[in-house]
């Protein structure tokens, strides 16, 4: 990040102290600051074009509220944001469900003259304006009380991914989870820089086509939407935005694309509840569990369910990096299923086994599969399965020991992108055939082989609250599953608190 991105990102963050005093979270600060970046650019915008019709009427716009102070202000402010949530297109996905948080006008007043209202926006490169409001994401992220975190992926990790897929121009790309849009503006940086001399078309289809998002939290969408106009990416004035707000699980695709890229939200229990079957009452777990009749298993795990979701997105032989926690990788029953088609389907030709300490939640035990699509086959598709452990003896935190670009280096490296025949074995990345996969104990990918050092004594344990959260992660686990088998049995299952 460039001085003059730190010096902007300070100055806006520096006000969050005051609002705080108002009982404004971090969250609040960043929504806010959204509505109100949105309405000064669409402003210079029109001061640069001023026979373009503009997009934001004229008693809603950044000068109506520049004009008004004190209670006038505020209630005016509450008015734009009503209002502009009932629009189409980008500016119904930034104000859906808008309110006002700033109860001080004193306050509102500075934010819009002095801070925002001090900075020409449009005049600054977009690498730089779109650096510097994913410094306001990643701060707000770091607010971990509030589990505002809980949808950032470390950019590192994001930006490892997606050079090792290698997108490319005139390629449609999406993320079903898409939370602010970090694998989907990662994706076209990568882009951007590796074809900076694309014709009119490809940039064209670049800025308006390439991408697509789904974000079921509209307060996340409308970050997601803010951070893609800041990047210059997406058609302002299409009546249908490319990003949805909406539960991507809830129906089959209707759109098929040449990569996904997705971190989904962890959690067991899914969002969507359905209907009653028969027309009798359904059990607390019928209302979790999602029935799609193009899924190969019905579950109440998201995660396995974002799985055969993501799988269905694809077009033949597109391709998929997708980060998944460990029971994706060992649960029986459908996940058993799911990783048996899954192997016979699609190629599924390297994991990354993810260390703890690199997600704002504690204890988080991941790891990211990279598979490729193929036509039905009497055989399985994937052959070989590459795994690079980087978990194993690899401590992070989130402040002492970050995860950097560097220590993802070596797993770029043998990723080898540009000719995967050509892999080595290293201490840290082994070949599995098919064979070896399918003679595991319910088709388990759960493979790792280095001697954990912190096994061997007490002087290497992770820290308490990491093994207190994994202890937490694991009992609610299992309390789910004592509870389905509650509700297959008749009984009534209770809800811990």
């Amino acid at each position: 990040m460039s001085t003059h991105t730190q010096y902007i990102v300070q100055k806006l963050w520096n006000y969050c102290n005051i609002l705080r005093d108002d009982g404004m979270s971090y969250g609040d600060y960043v929504e806010q600051l959204t509505y109100l970046l949105f309405l000064k650019m669409a402003d210079e915008q029109e001061l640069l074009q001023p026979g373009e019709t503009p997009r934001i009427p004229e008693d809603l716009n950044w000068q109506s509220l520049c004009a008004k102070d004190g209670d006038a202000l505020e209630s005016h402010y509450r008015l734009v944001l009503e209002k502009l949530g009932r629009e189409e297109g980008m500016l119904g996905v930034i104000f859906r469900k808008a309110i006002n948080k700033i109860q001080n006008p004193a306050h509102l007043r500075r934010l819009i003259v002095d801070l925002i209202g001090g900075i020409n926006w449009l005049n600054l490169e977009a690498d730089v304006k779109g650096d510097a409001y994913e410094g306001l994401l990643e701060k707000n992220a770091e607010d971990t009380k509030s589990g505002a975190g809980q949808y950032f992926t470390p950019r590192e990790l994001i930006r490892a991914i997606v050079e090792v897929m290698q997108p490319s121009t005139m390629q449609t790309i999406c993320d079903p989870a898409c939370g602010t849009g970090g694998f989907l503006l990662a994706a076209h940086d990568y882009i951007s820089a590796q074809h900076p001399d694309m014709d009119r078309e490809a940039s064209r289809f670049l800025k308006n086509d390439a991408f697509q998002g789904w974000e079921i939290v509209d307060s996340t969408a409308r970050l997601c939407v803010m951070n893609m106009f800041l990047h210059g990416i997406g058609d302002e004035h299409a009546e249908e935005p490319s990003i949805h707000v909406v539960d991507s699980l809830r129906a089959k695709p209707s759109e098929r694309f040449d990569m996904v890229l997705s971190n989904p939200p962890f959690g067991r229990k899914s969002s969507l509840s359905l209907g009653p079957k028969n027309g009798k009452k359904s059990s607390e777990r019928e209302a979790a569990n999602i029935s799609r009749d193009d899924f190969w298993a019905t579950t109440s795990n998201k995660q396995l369910n974002f799985v055969q979701h993501i799988y269905k997105l694809l077009k033949t032989n597109g391709r998929a990096a997708v980060v998944v926690p460990d029971n994706v990788l060992f649960e029986g029953g459908a996940g058993e299923t799911i990783r048996r088609n899954l192997l016979q389907n699609c190629d599924v030709h390297t994991m990354l086994r993810l260390p703890t300490g690199i997600f704002y939640a504690q204890g988080v035990k991941a790891n990211v599969l990279f598979f490729d699509k193929h036509q039905a086959s009497f055989n399985a598709q994937t052959e070989q399965l590459w795994v690079y452990d980087l978990r194993t003896n690899m401590n992070f935190t989130l402040r002492t020991n970050p995860l950097k670009e560097e220590h993802l280096a070596d797993f770029i490296t043998c990723y080898n992108s540009f000719d995967r025949r050509q892999r080595h074995e290293s201490e840290r990345f082994r070949c599995f055939s098919y064979e070896e996969l399918s003679k595991r104990d319910k088709l388990s990918l759960d493979l790792f082989w280095l001697r954990d050092q912190s096994l061997e004594g007490t002087d290497n344990l992770p820290p308490p609250a990491e093994i207190a959260a994994s202890i937490i992660e694991d009992l609610q686990n299992a309390l789910e599953q004592f509870m389905a088998i509650a509700d297959d049995l008749g009984g009534k299952s209770r809800q811990l608190i």
